[in-house]
């Protein structure tokens, strides 16, 4: 039977659009609400000039068969978009080092690789893949972490086997711990690769990552799975889920802003303002998903937060934000095989790094001869809340970003055609997202798996979804907890039809 139960969703994120098209697709009446002009948050695009800018997230996993997108686009009808894989994954350049580390798909190739990379460390990454394959199978039983109900750890409990037992000791333990398990500590170059690439996912470094969730973000790039590179732009998955939406229904309006979610018994409210027109409204639904950080969360639920919860964002480190230069360039800037990600380490009394994503000829990026480059690095939020004046600091990372990738690109006068940047007060006012965090919680063990925060809340029908809830960040990570919401939702749905029968 379809149910017509109404849900509003807060957030045209990859992790809202995917909740809203499942649950479009399974009968339900759904709009979605967002704050910006185009859909996708931190997956979206801008243009300038001919060039198409990925705004944040620049690769994607899950593609591969059975992969999670490859599994809700089925379940949706809709086709995957095209795709090639990133390989190298990432390219990763240590300070005052001219060859890269080269995180092949190859499993073969990666394990050579590190082995010359990083001597005596085998048994380590034996471990770690390991713990991958026993994770990834417990994985795509689709386990609800944490449970919050009999019905969650029900789903809990099927999704274990025997050999995720042998997971079950690590639970708390960290990648740091792991590396003095292995007699690794004072091997100071695999330490560092490990905070580059680690950072990149978990938002924190080796020392501090959770284990088990390092275990699936350093394995995660190598066949038979692996990171993809789209082709037009990162937009197209945003894109064909919000037809997917319509096509079934549902809507998506842009532009409208949700300042308030107020919880009235059986019936959920938003407070919602038409950013052209100024007009406010209150709507209701029986469900409201919040596509939206824990810390923005907090905020739309004001007063009705529990205090519980309120005290444990309020006790949360800071979450990663991040600076960003696109550059559109001449392809002459560009080195022979070039590979499409790359990280770069600046020594130095405070050492910083960059994420590099270079676009491919013919990938829908760049006019013909041109190419786009897009530099990540992460930053401190105060720097940009502080007493220096924005454009004087953004003018001083922008110059510094260009400087340290000249060092690899042939950037000058003649090659440059156009620079932007993106600080943490530009995600903040285009995304909504608090102090423009760019990621999750940061994948601590007090914050992954069973002691993450739940996609059911302690208001009942008032759900959590994205890189806030489990298993993190990216869009493969959101899309998991979006499946959950949903399934999480049908079940009540069984519950209230059970109970007219």
């Amino acid at each position: 039977m379809r149910s017509k139960q109404r849900i509003i969703v807060v957030g045209a994120g990859i992790g809202g659009l995917t909740s809203a098209a499942l649950l479009a697709k399974r009968g339900y009446e759904v709009i979605v609400y967002d704050l910006a002009i185009v859909a996708g948050g931190c997956a979206s695009t801008f243009k300038r000039r001919g060039f198409t800018f990925d705004v944040g997230a620049t690769q994607v996993a899950g593609l591969e068969s059975g992969g999670i997108h490859d599994r809700i686009f089925k379940e949706l009808e809709i086709e995957l978009p095209e795709a090639t894989y990133c390989d190298p994954a990432c390219a990763v350049y240590l300070p005052n080092e001219q060859e890269p580390i080269n995180v092949w798909r190859d499993r073969q190739k990666w394990k050579l690789e590190r082995q010359r990379q990083f001597p005596n460390s085998e048994p380590f990454w034996l471990f770690l893949e390991d713990l991958f394959w026993r994770s990834w199978r417990f994985q795509s039983r689709n386990p609800i972490l944490p449970p919050r109900n009999l019905w969650d750890m029900w789903q809990l409990l099927k999704a274990i086997r025997i050999d995720t037992l042998a997971t079950v000791p690590y639970t708390f333990s960290t990648v740091g711990d792991a590396l003095r398990g292995f007699g690794l500590v004072s091997d100071r170059r695999l330490r560092t690769f490990l905070d580059l690439q680690l950072k990149l996912y978990s938002q924190v470094n080796a020392e501090e990552t959770a284990l088990l969730y390092a275990a699936t973000a350093l394995a995660v790039s190598q066949s038979p799975l692996g990171l993809f590179h789209l082709k037009g732009s990162m937009q197209v998955l945003s894109d064909r889920l919000v037809e997917s939406i319509e096509r079934d229904g549902g809507k998506v309006l842009m532009q409208h802003q949700v300042s308030a979610i107020a919880d009235q018994g059986k019936w959920k409210s938003v407070k919602v303002m038409n950013l052209r027109s100024g007009e406010i409204w209150w709507n209701k639904a029986e469900h409201i998903v919040a596509n939206v950080t824990v810390n923005n969360f907090m905020n739309l639920l004001g007063d009705e937060a529990p205090k519980g919860y309120v005290k444990r964002v309020a006790n949360l480190k800071p979450s990663s934000v991040a600076f960003v230069v696109y550059l559109g360039v001449d392809r002459s800037a560009i080195p022979e095989n070039c590979p499409p990600h790359l990280q770069f380490l600046e020594s130095g009394n405070k050492p910083h790094s960059l994420f590099i994503s270079v676009s491919k000829e013919g990938d829908g990026r760049a006019p013909d001869g041109r190419t786009t480059i897009i530099a990540s690095e992460f930053t401190d939020a105060e720097v940009w809340y502080g007493d220096e004046k924005y454009e004087t600091l953004k003018q001083k990372f922008t110059e510094r970003a260009i400087a340290q990738l000249s060092g690899y690109f042939h950037l000058n006068e003649q090659t440059i055609i156009h620079v932007e940047a993106a600080t943490p007060q530009t995600f903040a006012r285009y995304t909504g997202r608090d102090r423009g965090i760019v990621g999750g919680v940061g994948m601590r063990v007090s914050t992954f798996g069973p002691f993450g925060f739940a996609n059911r809340t302690p208001l009942k029908n008032i759900w959590l979804v994205g890189d806030s809830t489990h298993p993190g960040e990216g869009t493969a990570g959101t899309s998991y907890s979006a499946l959950t919401v949903v399934r999480q939702i049908e079940q009540e749905s069984r519950k209230i039809a059970a109970k007219h029968l």
